[in-house]
C-alpha cells in the first residue's frame, strides 16, 4: 500500500502557474509510473501525465509545451509544473501511481487537490 498526499492547487488567472506536489508514504523505487488526472464536472478522468522509474515521460497533448512532469526518487515525490493554464485546465487533479508485480498492477490515488482557472 502506499497513501498519496496531494498539494499545491488553488485559484489562478489564465495564463499563470501552479505547481502541484504529491508526497507518497513510501519509497516510490519500486512504483513503476506516477502520474497525474484530473477530472472536471461532468467529464471523464484523463490523464494528463506520467512519468515511469526511468523518466520517460507521456503528456497529454492539450497540455504540451506547458506542463511539466517530474519525479524525486529520493524525496518520493511526483510534481506538475503548469504554466500558461487556461481555463479548460480546471479540474480535480489526482496523484496516481502505478506498481506491478508481474501481471498484477495495483493503482493507487490521492484524494485530489482542486484547480480553478479564471478567465
Amino acid at each position: 500500500q502506499v497513501q498519496l498526499v496531494e498539494s499545491g492547487g488553488g485559484l489562478v488567472q489564465a495564463g499563470g502557474s501552479l505547481r502541484l506536489s504529491c508526497a507518497a508514504s513510501r519509497s516510490v523505487r519500486s512504483i513503476n509510473v506516477m502520474g497525474w488526472y484530473r477530472q472536471a464536472p461532468g467529464k471523464q478522468r484523463e490523464l494528463v501525465a506520467d512519468i515511469a522509474t526511468g523518466g520517460s515521460t507521456s503528456i497529454a497533448d492539450s497540455v504540451k509545451g506547458r506542463f511539466t512532469i517530474s519525479r524525486d526518487n529520493a524525496k518520493n515525490t511526483v510534481t506538475l509544473q503548469m504554466n500558461s493554464l487556461k481555463p479548460e485546465d480546471t479540474a480535480v487533479y489526482y496523484c496516481n501511481a502505478r506498481e506491478s508485480f508481474g501481471s498484477i498492477v495495483h493503482a493507487y490515488w490521492g484524494q485530489g487537490t482542486q484547480v480553478t482557472v479564471s478567465s
